[in-house]
């Protein structure tokens, strides 16, 4: 079945099964690769996008289940006021270390902050509790996610 989606501002034309997860349309038809399969179970947060703004797991997000949305993935976030203070921030305090789970730990983080642009400590626990990180830089994603609710426009 052909399914219309807009990804990053481009729309594309996509033959997939509609129960085929977004993840394997980003990564395998698409070629976006920056978006990563963890557990397949929603549970690590590596395959995070944004679907109209909202952080979701595309490992179990089926590709007709987007309709009309707008998908925006990793390769795209710095364009996004949030994007961008995220990325400069994760920069600034050098949170990745093997950097496998960063692409997820950002969108979930842009999102948080696109939202809540003042977070608090719970607000951060709570937007990030489903994204794992196996290196264990926890400390320096909530300082990046305070730097950039502190960084101005």
């Amino acid at each position: 079945m052909t399914f219309e989606v807009t990804i990053n501002g481009d729309r594309h034309s996509v033959d997939v099964d509609g129960d085929t997860p977004l993840l394997w349309v980003l990564r395998d038809v698409l070629g976006m690769t920056g978006t990563k399969f963890g557990c397949g179970m929603a549970l690590c947060g590596a395959c995070t996008v944004h679907v109209d703004g909202e952080a979701v797991r595309s490992c179990i997000t089926s590709i007709d289940s987007i309709g009309d949305a707008k998908v925006t993935t990793i390769e795209a976030i710095g364009k996004t006021p949030a994007g961008h203070k995220i990325q400069q921030a994760w920069l600034d305090r050098e949170v990745p270390q093997c950097g496998y789970c960063q692409s997820g730990q950002i969108m979930s983080a842009s999102a948080l902050l696109a939202s809540k642009p003042q977070p608090t400590d719970a607000d951060i626990d709570d937007a990030m509790s489903g994204n794992i990180c196996r290196c264990g830089t926890y400390v320096r994603i909530r300082e990046a996610i305070k730097q950039a609710a502190q960084s101005g426009g």
